[in-house]
């Protein structure tokens, strides 16, 4: 994940005058806080996606194995000895993110504990490249899944904040295809057909988890149903992308469902969202009225209740009606 890019403080985008490299006791303690507040927010985003994504794995055509583990390294960012200080890492690799009852949780690893080994390969040896930095990440998260893919599992060496050290094997689960990130400013979602990327100042954080649940189906659906694809086929004109923004309202109640969130809190999103922040994306021309979308989210909700299995679950692969793709017409 671009860090550098990412986090919109000075002292992290290398954009820092020498002076503002020791940054005084009280600018410390703000960059401290600023940047936890930060990994609060991408491990929520990170822990409800993850959620999403494992829960449809058996309904999605592009599956791969996670261990619910989200890294970062400090090479990323303009100052990385200001963040190991500041979150109490021992090396350049740290855990932001772990998902609740995920195989990494359950292998005893946490946030802030830092990652020294990946299938015995040391990490802060690895290569870096200066110009890229973030590519070093990039390059591990490959490894890892390529791991993944040949035995379903890695090997993990890591050091707790009070310095003991622990080794174990997690292993990985199928999930639904789909990377999950923060940037630090903005207020919009989008889907790029691989990633999910919420803005930090997006409203639905201060909403209830099953409503930003919601918001974060609506953009996994984007690219669950290959949007991105479908649009580059089809062209971008108004009608197309009103087509699959409907059609990723209407997924969302299933794949809340699966999650076992309340399929209903995708209308509750919707009518929350819509009459506060109309001049955002809801008056794009692409865009339909919000409430033209809650209406077919409701329309939704009510048909789908037939294919609500008695574990909560619903096949949308085999019961969803798709108005996109090869066998529409569209």
């Amino acid at each position: 994940m671009l860090r550098g890019a990412l986090i919109g403080l000075a002292l992290l985008t290398g954009t820092a005058s020498p002076a503002a490299a020791e940054p005084s006791a009280p600018e410390s303690v703000k960059f401290s806080r600023e940047l936890k507040a930060f990994q609060s927010r991408e491990a929520r985003l990170f822990a409800i996606g993850w959620r999403l994504a494992r829960a449809n794995a058996r309904y999605c055509d592009d599956t791969e194995y996670s261990s619910g583990l989200l890294l970062q390294d400090v090479a990323s960012y303009g100052e990385p000895a200001l963040v190991r200080a500041a979150l109490g890492l021992s090396g350049d690799f740290g855990v932001q993110a772990v998902a609740p009852a995920s195989p990494a949780e359950e292998g005893g690893l946490a946030v802030n504990d830092t990652v020294l080994s990946v299938d015995g390969v040391e990490l802060d040896e690895a290569p870096l490249d200066p110009k890229r930095p973030w590519a070093r990440l990039a390059d591990i998260e490959k490894d890892i899944a390529a791991s993944h893919r040949q035995d379903g599992k890695i090997t993990l060496k890591w050091r707790k904040p009070g310095g003991a050290e622990q080794t174990h094997s997690v292993a990985g689960i199928q999930v639904c295809s789909s990377r999950f990130e923060l940037a630090t400013r903005g207020k919009r979602a989008l889907a790029d057909g691989t990633r999910v990327r919420f803005g930090a100042a997006f409203p639905a954080f201060a909403y209830a988890e099953d409503e930003l649940a919601a918001a974060i189906a609506h953009e996994l659906a984007h690219n669950l149903l290959r949007h991105r694809a479908w649009l580059d086929t089809h062209g971008r004109k108004q009608s197309s992308v009103r087509l699959t923004e409907r059609e990723a309202d209407r997924l969302m109640p299933w794949l809340l469902a699966n999650a076992g969130y309340d399929p209903q809190a995708s209308l509750r999103f919707m009518e929350r969202w819509g009459p506060d922040h109309s001049g955002g994306i809801f008056r794009k021309r692409t865009h339909e009225g919000w409430d033209e979308r809650a209406e077919a989210i409701a329309a939704e909700l009510e048909g789908m209740q037939q294919f609500i299995e008695p574990d909560g679950s619903a096949d949308w692969r085999a019961h969803f009606t798709r108005e996109t793709g090869p066998d529409t017409g569209s």
